[in-house]
């Protein structure tokens, strides 16, 4: 093929060998994929969509002498894996593998990496029309969005955002240059702001349990920290399970600090059964079906925690490593654990169980303060409630330390880093009157901050101590504002999820006692509109629920109808 070759500027942005352009039958591009081993590609399902069609898969960045390489390639029926709404009204799979007919060179593939994906710069490489060559896009990772463990990006310019032939992209992290996850799809809203989605690895995997050994990095949970078969044979806290929940959607507190002593099986497995419902790889189809009965309020959506360290018998300088290495920072001989996470600049969900249990408690705890400090979100579980928890909740939670640019900035940066990521992925979920004042709110916490920091903003409480009260009055009032909103947000966002309950129960009712009968046509129109109003993005929720009411009533009349002699439709 001596058309469509790849970038080759004499730059060491190049053609990735990994990337591959996929082609149907009839020479359409149909999608990007990535070469994970030599004769698999991993790609969506979407791009594959004809499960028995055969394709072509173009290796552009082995151009030689202006010929492509290519090699044909038929789906891989045991790794298939279509996208589809789940229970929860969420997009979920969409991966796929091709099989080559010829390998390629081993140099050729690339792996997956675990790595923490929030907010880190990303490229992909794709094939869109008018760039049959390919082209890098540039995005920046916002977070998870959904139950699946998807992830939305946000392009850096407005003319970055997806298109069709991008979809199986790699996702390369630009800090590390390690592919970290596959691009699924883009939309835009009616406002004309668009928006993309990746599957990261962990979530790959999940799907895909076959490429468990193309994939590399630690998993996010440490083995201590797993629900068990004897966990789910257990009754659960369910108070402590909704506060876990709440947390780990982002109630905006930055710490949670909880005691669960070793003997007390339930909280215990309480525990494990949050950790691992709010991991990407561990959130399977067997652990969400154990839990599939429980409230609503108590199950975590998958990504809402970047990793989950058990500190029992381990130094600082070791999980500060474990924390080091999710975060894609590998060690420096010349620097110490702490002066890395400081440079590093990530600000992650972290659980850390055993504060207490650690080979040096104390040390632990002043890194964890350190994570603090650099805006990252701790839950930190002790065994006793000791003199060190005490300490923890007294200087981490009811008096933390004032961060040397004073405490106007550190609400100002809580209220547009951490309250500002929460409140985008509730408003991607969920629809409210108040969410059309975050913006303005946003703008005026960054403009007050830039105004802090601006000139001689290295000392702002020389100023006059009005000044210094006006600063903290309206940072003050601004992260209240914010707070309130989202937890509106998150009402909204429990109700979501009660209904979505509510729609599962009454479709089994509806297919057990009402399918069949008269009934039947009319109760299928009134359950598609509400499942219709559930599944759109963001979700005017009470709609919803008026649909929602609307179709149970009707599932309840019919059965009445039906308990009263009427005969099935023949």
């Amino acid at each position: 093929m001596t058309v469509d070759g790849g970038v080759d500027d004499g730059s060491s942005i190049r053609t990735p060998l990994w990337a591959v352009r996929i082609r149907r039958a009839d020479g359409e591009i149909t999608g990007t994929g990535i070469l994970l081993s030599p004769d698999r590609v991993l790609t969506c399902a979407h791009v594959a969509k004809d499960r028995h069609a055969r394709y072509t898969a173009e290796f552009v960045g082995a151009a030689s002498g202006g010929e492509v390489p290519s090699v044909a390639a038929g789906v891989d029926e045991d790794a298939y894996v279509p996208g589809r709404w789940d229970a929860d009204g969420d997009p979920s799979g969409d991966v796929a593998l091709l099989r080559l007919d010829q390998p390629r060179p081993d140099h050729e593939t690339t792996r997956l990496h675990r790595v923490a994906a929030s907010h880190r710069e990303v490229q992909t490489y794709g094939f869109p029309v008018g760039h049959n060559g390919g082209i890098w896009f540039g995005a920046t990772v916002l977070g998870a969005c959904g139950r699946d463990g998807q992830v939305q990006l946000r392009p850096l310019t407005g003319g970055e955002v997806a298109s069709p032939g991008c979809s199986g992209s790699g996702v390369m992290d630009v800090r590390t240059g390690k592919v970290i996850g596959m691009l699924l799809s883009s939309v835009r809203d009616e406002h004309g702001n668009g928006f993309s989605f990746m599957s990261p690895a962990e979530t790959i995997v999940r799907h895909l349990p076959q490429l468990a050994d193309r994939v590399e990095g630690r998993e996010a949970v440490d083995d201590r920290l797993r629900s068990t078969l004897e966990d789910a044979a257990q009754s659960f806290d369910r108070k402590f399970a909704q506060r876990l929940a709440r947390w780990l959607r982002d109630d905006g507190s930055r710490v949670k600090i909880s005691v669960v002593h070793e003997d007390d099986k339930v909280r215990d497995a309480t525990l494990r059964r949050a950790i691992t419902l709010a991991d990407r790889e561990l959130r399977t189809a067997a652990s969400v079906d154990r839990v599939s009965g429980d409230p609503p309020d108590t199950i975590p959506s998958a990504g809402d925690h970047d990793l989950a360290v058990d500190a029992t018998g381990r130094t600082s300088a070791e999980v500060g490593e474990r924390i080091l290495k999710r975060m894609g920072v590998w060690q420096h001989p010349a620097e110490s654990v702490v002066e890395r996470i400081r440079e590093a600049g990530d600000v992650l969900t972290l659980v850390v169980v055993g504060v207490d249990e650690a080979e040096d408690p104390p040390d632990l705890l002043e890194l964890l303060k350190t994570l603090y400090a650099a805006g990252n979100r701790l839950l930190l579980v002790f065994r006793h409630n000791g003199v060190l928890c005490r300490r923890a909740r007294r200087e981490l939670v009811d008096e933390p330390e004032p961060r040397p640019d004073g405490d106007a900035v550190a609400q100002l940066r809580h209220a547009t880093e951490s309250l500002a990521q929460a409140l985008s992925r509730r408003r991607a979920r969920v629809l409210a009157e108040e969410s059309d004042a975050v913006s303005g709110y946003l703008v005026r916490a960054y403009l007050t901050l830039a105004a802090i920091r601006a000139g001689n903003a290295a000392a702002p409480w020389d100023r006059p101590r009005l000044e210094r009260a006006r600063y903290e009055h309206r940072a003050t009032e601004l992260a209240g504002r914010l707070t309130g909103i989202l937890g509106t947000l998150d009402r909204l966002s429990d109700l979501l999820d009660e209904l979505n309950g509510r729609m599962r129960a009454y479709q089994v009712l509806h297919a057990t006692a009402a399918r069949g009968t008269e009934d039947d046509a009319d109760l299928d129109a009134v359950r598609l509109h509400a499942q219709t109003l559930l599944r759109s993005r963001p979700c005017d929720v009470r709609a919803a629920e008026a649909a929602v009411a609307e179709y149970i009533g009707a599932v309840e009349r019919a059965i009445a109808r039906g308990r009263q002699g009427g005969a099935p439709a023949s």
